[in-house]
């Protein structure tokens, strides 16, 4: 039997302390060694401090020991921190930013194969086809710990030897060096300051010769340098692969080796995004599938989910697969005699997963049970908000802006019990900002649906996948359109034909470049007034200072979304909310992590000082241990509980329906003499329903 309350006051199952924690862990890389086809990934665990571990992914064997954390600091948003090769595995870990190997099979024991150096990090290892001693690798260095002076090159990692020798220098940053088949080319990926690798970056091919002191490279090539072109792989040792957005979109390319011709694959340029933008080195796109590199699978976006593609690479014939995965990321070739590939896959209601594809006769099966059972919490799929992705019309000129709506659900409820009421909404901004909202399954995002709240995720203008031009409508509009398209978002839901949520009831909330777009939409934008209460987790409030303590990746990053230079700090000035904190007068929650270097904490201080300063309605959490995102069990649990505490404070939102236990538990934010007993209660009573499901 179903029931009725007011929205906002839903019991609901998922709890803070379910979807965090043990129950919480991430797979964020699947990597597959080439010659065993064994199938490995990275995991993510916030009960553990929020190590990273290598995991065989079908036996679920932890590769390394307990004190390891597979992770590295390169753009310090880190990625592609181990390779597998033939059995033995090579990873680095961020506690010393050592590399270390260590033999997969005999279970032996590690040993690094870099020496001390604490200032080195190291990442996107590839291991020399014939002669696997030598490893290629990105090393960034620190000795000299500015924006300015921190250098990044391609070194060669002798493991026998353990040293580091540098091979190729010269540009501000390199990804994703590979080896040819055969050994006798490496090919990779650049760029220089301004840009980022969306923006502008080339792909570079050298000879490579191999000696018994290391490696050597001659005959530079510049493969493709017009737009930007990245995530290069080989197909077979004379075609290369990548992707490149010069028709507007970003589409697969290839080299021909022989006759040093560089050319589309597909006939004639496709208007959808054949990959996405390279925030992380493992965001790999396609994966080729058959032993004559001739045919791919490759994934592109549409309508802000991915579909995935059988390409061939000779031709440029292009077949749609059927898949009900709505995100596909790290694509890598698996068994190409089978014509298998692997990638992490999500549904609109199942977990990201480790997923094997299988291609024949043209017809692809999918294989979601090769990890053994997962510790992501599974409630009924009967809770679960299916995601509607809207392209809204923005008048006047009827321009498109993309949303992704998620409506109160919960099948304990047929709905609210006030006549009329529309449901709170709470209006999600993504980073990035050159980034975007997806459709896969988030038990944070249903968190919030099954208590009777609607979620909305605005792709504003500048986010990715939806074309160049989208893209570029965030170009020294930073702070402006992100901002608007909010605002504009969040009414036309709230407005005929729509009207979806309540126009009183709207929160915004937004995480490090999102968190900007919260600021200023509260303090610096057409209408401070539309949202009744918001939340910035860890985000930028200071333009000039960011530049002045960012790190090197994003360092001019600002001088694209913004416009400006070193010398001339006025538009910085002028879209920084730090300058506009006193017209702040809606409730304001911040939660920081004490160690980021992306965004530091004196950013939120300053806002958080100010707006008590003047007697303002403000609350800050600063979490110790954090960096940029939380990755400890108590700082994520916390955070959800302080802010569904801070909304329902806010937003006044009747209790009277709730469970005591519940209520108490959920608002610790707001102490109660009662409090711990009844969270105490509430948890033993929840994993109970857990137990029961």
């Amino acid at each position: 039997m179903t029931e009725r309350a007011p929205y906002g006051n839903w019991q609901s199952p998922i709890s803070a302390e379910s979807i965090t924690g043990s129950t919480a862990n991430t797979t964020n890389d699947v990597l597959v060694d080439a010659v065993t086809s064994v199938v490995y990934h990275i995991e993510g665990r916030p009960a553990e401090e929020g190590r990273c571990v290598l995991v065989e992914t079908k036996t679920g064997r932890e590769i390394v020991s307990k004190d390891v954390n597979v992770r590295t600091g390169v753009h310090e948003y880190g990625s592609a921190a181990a390779l597998v090769h033939d059995g033995i595995a090579y990873y680095s870990n961020i506690s010393d930013n050592r590399v270390y190997k260590v033999d997969v099979k005999e279970g032996s024991q590690a040993e690094p194969v870099t020496p001390e150096n604490e200032v080195f990090r190291y990442a996107c290892f590839d291991v020399h086809p014939t002669h696997p001693r030598f490893l290629i690798s990105i090393l960034e260095d620190h000795t000299n710990d500015s924006p300015s002076t921190v250098l990044n090159l391609l070194v060669v990692l002798d493991t026998e030897r353990k040293t580091v020798s540098p091979l190729i220098t010269g540009a501000d940053f390199y990804a994703l060096p590979k080896f040819s088949p055969d050994g006798t080319r490496l090919v990779f990926q650049h760029w220089n300051h301004p840009n980022m690798p969306w923006d502008n970056s080339e792909i570079v091919l050298v000879d490579i010769v191999v000696t018994e002191s290391g490696l050597t490279f001659s005959n530079v090539t510049t493969v493709a340098k017009d737009g930007s072109n990245g995530f290069p792989a080989w197909a077979n040792n004379n075609t290369l692969c990548w992707v490149c957005d010069v028709s507007g979109f970003i589409n697969p390319w290839k080299y021909d080796v022989r006759s040093a011709r560089a050319m589309p694959i597909l006939p004639s340029p496709v208007k959808e995004d054949f990959g996405g933008v390279m925030w992380l080195f493992c965001f790999f796109p396609y994966a080729i599938i058959n032993e004559a590199g001739t045919v791919a699978v490759w994934y592109s976006y549409r309508d802000g989910r991915t579909i995935l593609y059988q390409i061939n690479i000779e031709t440029g014939e292009r077949e749609e697969l059927d898949s009900p995965y709505v995100t596909a990321e790290c694509l890598r070739p698996f068994s190409k005699s089978k014509g298998q590939f692997t990638f992490l896959g999500a549904k609109v209601d199942e977990d990201t997963k480790v997923i094997v594809g299988s291609i024949s006769g043209g017809v692809v099966s999918f294989i979601s049970n090769l990890a053994p059972s997962s510790a992501t919490p599974i409630f009924d799929s009967s809770f679960i908000s299916v995601p509607r992705g809207i392209s809204l019309k923005v008048p006047p000129n009827d321009d498109l802006l993309h949303v992704i709506y998620y409506s109160p659900h919960n099948p304990t409820y047929a709905g609210t019990s006030i006549s009329g009421e529309k449901p709170p909404c709470i209006v999600n901004c993504h980073g990035g900002p050159t980034s975007m909202a997806q459709q896969e399954l988030a038990w944070k995002i249903q968190y919030w649906t099954t208590r009777g709240f609607a979620w909305l995720d605005v792709n504003y203008g500048g986010s990715n996948g939806y074309g160049k031009k989208y893209m570029n409508r965030l170009a020294l509009n930073w702070g402006i359109v992100d901002v608007e398209d909010c605002i504009k978002a969040s009414q036309l839901l709230a407005s005929p034909p729509h009207s979806l949520v309540d126009p009183k009831r709207m929160v915004i909330r937004g995480s490090s470049a999102g968190g900007l777009t919260v600021l200023n939409a509260l303090c610096n934008s057409s209408n401070t007034e539309v949202f009744a209460a918001a939340t910035s987790l860890y985000g930028v409030a200071d333009l000039l200072g960011l530049i002045k303590m960012t790190h090197k990746f994003e360092s001019h990053y600002m001088f694209s979304l913004v416009g400006g230079s070193p010398q001339d700090t006025e538009p910085f000035n002028t879209r920084s909310p730090v300058n506009y904190v006193d017209k702040i007068n809606r409730p304001l929650l911040i939660l920081q992590g004490e160690l980021d270097r992306v965004v530091p904490k004196e950013q939120a201080e300053i806002i958080y000082e100010s707006i008590k300063k003047r007697g303002g309605v403000v609350e800050y959490k600063l979490y110790p241990g954090e960096g940029h995102g939380f990755r400890k069990e108590e700082s994520q649990r916390d955070a959800f509980e302080r802010e569904l505490a801070f909304y329902r404070q806010i937003l006044k939102l009747d209790s009277s329906s709730l469970d005591e236990d519940q209520y108490y538990h959920e608002t610790d934010a707001f102490q109660c003499p009662q409090c711990k007993q009844r969270k105490t209660r509430y948890r033993q009573a929840q994993k109970r329903s857990l137990m029961n499901q």
